[in-house]
């Protein structure tokens, strides 16, 4: 679900890259916090293949999946995507006891949806249950960070392929000048307020237990090699996975999408339907059949929120720094003013240009259709053509949906 942080418009590897941390002791139960689009996808899925490695060297991987998603949610009082079931507590119970079956192994448990914890009972409830006994003194929480310039577009495209209806700059201009830069997405800052969410885990577990570790995306390998020398594995691993379903949209591709979002609200269709056809049918069978080429326009962030997103990184980086974490890596990073494709000139000048291709359209079509053609009763009767087109949308969508809870 979450984009990898690393990209085809990484620059030249760093000069020098840091020095390895040491190994965290034996039996800790690292938490890797995200918070989103900091690379945790990457690091979810090189652990979970090399899981049947890691025991070899005290270290174990208690998920079932590469994304234990729906346990956290339900730690986190989350509700999950749009149309999804509602996680549940078992979920999450089911988790806590797969990893108090490790034992004495170090244990390492990656979500970025643990940044999404509303309040310091949360967080504290999460570490408590995670600790086990001794408790806290267990756990090590580890948080990545990216600069807001590469965070933003990133975000903003995640969440149209949840249902958001806002166009790039307008979103921005939310988030960043109205106050309390809480719509149409309050997850936002809760996420992306880094030190913020740095200073609530700190309250819960004491800076000696917190690690940062700001991500240099000129340094493709950085990050799985931390967590090699964190988790006291040997170098090279961790690989990274290919994730074709992980990559971000395009411009074109986000702004069909958020088309067809404009439309499915006005026509009051169900949310399970949604989930089913649009997210996980349409754009998940587009971004696994068409790969992004050179020529496809690129989300750009415009100049003024460039400099706001640097303004932010700055202060964000001089208040974790005062909560006397350990931080990995450079925290000027944090007020970058580059992005993906270099400084934004604004949304006007990327929408002239962009376009989808005519087989990414028809595969996102075809993928759409695939999710009704694995339904049973497929059929739709016609015997309407006096009916409104409007009308003829609802009740075909919530004929779908029938047949979808059905099978």
């Amino acid at each position: 679900m979450e984009t990898d942080c690393t990209s085809n418009d990484a620059q030249a590897p760093a000069e020098r890259a840091p020095a390895a941390p040491a190994p965290l002791p034996a039996g800790t139960r690292l938490l890797h916090i995200g918070p989103h689009k900091t690379g945790t996808t990457a690091i979810q899925g090189a652990l979970f293949a090399a899981k049947e490695e890691l025991p070899s060297y005290g270290v174990a991987f208690p998920a079932h999946s590469r994304h234990p998603m729906q346990a956290v949610l339900a730690a986190c009082s989350g509700t999950g995507m749009i149309g999804d079931s509602t996680p549940a507590e078992r979920h999450w119970t089911q988790l806590v006891d797969q990893v108090n079956a490790t034992g004495r192994s170090t244990s390492v448990i990656s979500s970025e949806f643990f940044a999404d914890a509303p309040d310091d009972a949360t967080v504290e409830r999460i570490v408590q249950q995670i600790g086990g006994e001794p408790g806290r003194e267990r756990v090590h929480v580890l948080v990545t960070l990216r600069p807001l310039v590469r965070i933003m577009p990133s975000q903003w495209q995640q969440y149209v392929q949840n249902g958001l209806r806002m166009g790039y700059e307008e979103w921005l201009e939310h988030m960043l000048r109205k106050a309390p830069y809480e719509k149409p997405n309050p997850s936002f800052w809760r996420r992306h307020r880094h030190d913020r969410l740095v200073e609530r885990w700190v309250r819960a577990v004491g800076a000696e237990r917190v690690t940062v570790v700001v991500v240099d995306d000129r340094d493709r390998g950085g990050l799985m090699r931390t967590f090699e020398a964190l988790l006291g594995l040997p170098a090279n691993l961790l690989q990274p996975v290919p994730d074709t379903a992980n990559r971000s949209l395009t411009l074109a591709e986000t702004e069909m999408l958020r088309t067809l979002n404009k439309e499915f609200r006005g026509n009051d269709l169900p949310d399970e339907l949604y989930s089913r056809l649009v997210r996980n049918g349409a754009v998940m069978h587009m971004k696994n059949t068409c790969s992004p080429t050179s020529r496809d326009v690129k989300i750009s962030t415009p100049d003024w929120a460039v400099e706001a997103a640097a303004r932010i990184g700055a202060e964000m980086a001089g208040r974790i720094a005062r909560t006397g974490v350990r931080v990995i890596g450079d925290p000027a990073l944090l007020s970058a003013t580059t992005g993906p494709a270099g400084r934004g000139t604004g949304e006007a000048q990327g929408f002239e240009e962009a376009r989808i291709a005519p087989e990414v359209a028809a595969q996102a079509l075809y993928g759409a259709l695939a999710a009704v053609a694995a339904a049973p009763g497929r059929g739709v009767a016609r015997t309407v053509h006096q009916t409104s087109s409007k009308e003829l949308v609802r009740v075909l969508g919530h004929r779908c949906l029938k047949r979808l809870r059905r099978h």
